[in-house]
């Protein structure tokens, strides 16, 4: 059985191994009569049900009594039972390495501990998610005074400060930032769009708990948007009897959000004002409309890919995994410098390298291009960093491909790609010419290289 990576950030906690990203799943629960729901399909009936709707069991856990809801006695009967579920859904059964945010205290790592050992698995290790991070960004690292990483939770915003002493990097310190969590921000967003809709269609979408609930799901894949009019995010809303559709001003939409980025700005800035200190953004950090704008005055800034925690903790194994009785948070680890990121071979440098990704007649600049299931989207719009594509009986999320410092990556975790006509899953390394496809479609995407010359 291979070594498992659990990411406890309940804004998407992961789950990967050695073949990359097995599955996420944020931090909400929905308490029913005979059962618990738990991840996105709590997440998506959580207006529904809000008397019944948890997501603040990571963020406070403790052991302190329940009396809302008969059968859950504390907040960590509610982190076992999303334990038990990820175990279910990653087919968990063997040792894990739990990486952990900075705000932990000691008493919520004893209860994680806890859990654990009374889980389907077996926990070996505890590393601090944001020392992974920044160590997985090794060659930037090397070259800094001290490395900020910047992640969002549901409810907060937490920023770790690491130094360097010797060839080590360790965690400094660590901010909370709270009140501008991944929920506040749809809070805020969702009160933007009402007015909208109410001003211009005359329809309140959060009259009821089914439009607010579908106003709420359909909120992210707006936000993506960055086609046609560059100047407004279109909103559409799908009732029984109507389509209700309504414009966002970009300008609103950044002026509404700046009140939040000015409490984050402030503390990074704080954190950030020697010459030489670097700043790395989670995924989900950087994809909050304007935040990297707002962020401008700090030069070095790198944006960590999604899986880079998971394959940071499987290559520091040695020094995280720890017998039972002995296991202990590490936020001290060696710099292991790699030679394919810090000196790049003749044959390397010399090969072409593909800039964009072709699909139809479109071509996407690679940097982070989400590969969509068409049949999953349910009428919402996709974001334009993404190709769609048809496959019946598949996840929504199919992969991703990401330009990583090593080269560009596919990362589709169990999804099963057909890679110049050869079966693959997980992480695989892209080259110009590679040819990619869904297995049973006939859609495909080629890599290609595109010269600052051609139109």
């Amino acid at each position: 059985m291979s070594l498992k990576v659990i990411e406890l950030n309940d804004n998407a906690i992961t789950v990967g191994d050695e073949s990359g990203i097995i599955l996420q799943s944020p931090g909400f629960a929905l308490a029913l009569e005979n059962k618990i729901e738990l991840g996105e399909t709590a997440e998506q009936q959580a207006r529904l049900q809000p008397t019944n709707s948890y997501n603040k069991f990571w963020h406070e856990l403790s052991m302190e009594p329940l009396s809302q809801h008969k059968g859950i006695r504390h907040l960590a009967d509610i982190a076992y039972a999303q334990l038990l579920h990820l175990a279910e859904l990653g087919e968990i059964d063997s040792d894990v390495i739990f990486a952990v945010p900075g705000n932990f205290t000691r008493q919520q790592l004893a209860i994680v501990l806890g859990l654990a050992k009374q889980s389907p698995f077996n926990p070996v290790g505890l590393v601090d998610s944001a020392l992974a991070g920044a160590l997985s960004a090794a060659r930037s690292a090397a070259q800094s005074s001290s490395v900020v990483y910047a992640d969002i939770q549901l409810h907060q915003v937490v920023l770790s400060k690491m130094v360097i002493e010797g060839n080590e990097l360790k965690t400094d310190s660590v901010i909370q930032i709270p009140g501008v969590g991944s929920q506040n921000f749809m809070n805020l967003m969702m009160q933007l769009a009402t007015g909208l809709f109410i001003q211009q269609c005359r329809f309140n979408p959060q009259h009821d708990a089914e439009s607010e609930q579908q106003l709420y799901n359909a909120l992210p894949n707006w936000l993506q948007q960055n086609e046609g009019d560059d100047n407004s995010l279109l909103l559409e809303l799908r009732t029984q009897n109507n389509v209700h559709t309504a414009k966002m001003p970009r300008e609103s939409l950044n002026s509404n959000l700046s009140q939040y980025y000015q409490k984050i700005c402030e503390q990074i800035f704080a954190l950030t004002k020697q010459e030489g200190d670097q700043l790395i953004l989670s995924q989900a950090m950087s994809e909050l409309p304007g935040l990297v704008t707002s962020l401008a005055e700090v030069g070095d800034i790198h944006v960590l890919d999604r899986g880079a925690i998971n394959t940071a903790c499987l290559e520091y194994r040695d020094h995280i995994i720890h017998p039972v009785d002995e296991i202990h948070l590490i936020n001290a680890l060696p710099r292991m410098e790699k030679e394919s990121a810090l000196a790049p071979t003749i044959e390397t440098m010399n090969k072409p390298k593909a800039t964009h990704l072709l699909f139809g007649h479109k071509a996407l600049e690679i940097r982070s291009i989400d590969i969509i299931n068409a049949d999953k989207l349910n009428g919402g719009a996709a974001p334009a960093s993404s190709v769609l594509l048809s496959a019946k009986d598949q996840p929504k999320q199919l992969g991703r491909i990401v330009l990583e410092q090593d080269g560009i990556i596919l990362d589709s975790g169990t999804q099963e790609f057909l890679l110049n006509d050869k079966l693959v899953s997980g992480r695989q390394s892209l080259h110009l010419g590679d040819c990619l496809r869904v297995t049973e479609t006939l859609e495909e995407l080629r890599l290609i290289q595109v010269s600052d010359g051609d139109s």
